[in-house]
């Protein structure tokens, strides 16, 4: 079975659904926050230009959503699956960043376990690429299960290759509860 790159998944607190050419302007007004890229090894993706080809390359993508505050229905972040290996059984998650208003509580770990559970109907590894010296980043991957497995180089942007702290998720019993 194929993954299923942009389904519609919803929480309590956000739903996910994929990335249109129209949610420019709402999405970088929350990307346009420099705290949000302090750490990144992509530290000015707020600047306008920048962040056109972080968007650009999104919807190419084929695997990219906007996070949605349920309650608001505000656009408050963006996340994507990315390089589905069938052969490894393997996917990433990346790309994520939220508003600042809404780190450190619910939000993200909603945000992974809805990613994970659909993740996980198809692979039995999910990988996530963490800049080396995004430490909050790492934290947060760390706080969701997230397993150091290596370092790796990754290029952000039109940057030099930098090297990535590379996390796994393996699948198990646990992870596949689905909530009704």
């Amino acid at each position: 079975m194929p993954f299923e790159l942009q389904p519609n998944l919803k929480g309590e607190l956000i739903e996910l659904r994929p990335l249109r050419p129209e949610d420019w302007d709402d999405l970088f007004a929350v990307a346009s926050d420099p705290l949000i890229w302090e750490q990144h090894p992509e530290s000015d993706r707020y600047k306008e230009d920048v962040f056109k080809v972080f968007f650009r390359e999104a919807l190419e993508c084929g695997g990219a959503f906007v996070i949605v505050d349920t309650k608001t229905q505000q656009i408050i972040g963006s996340t994507r699956f990315h390089g589905y290996d069938p052969e490894k059984s393997e996917i990433e998650i990346g790309w994520t960043f939220l508003a600042r208003n809404y780190w450190g509580g619910r939000y993200n770990q909603e945000l992974k376990d809805l990613m994970l559970a659909h993740a996980f109907t198809f692979v039995e590894n999910v990988v996530f690429l963490v800049g080396q010296t995004n430490i909050r980043s790492q934290k947060a991957t760390e706080k969701i299960g997230g397993i150091r497995n290596g370092m790796v180089e990754k290029v952000y942007g039109n940057r030099p290759p930098s090297l990535s702290v590379r996390y796994v998720i393996k699948r198990s019993p646990k992870k596949l509860r689905v909530e009704s």
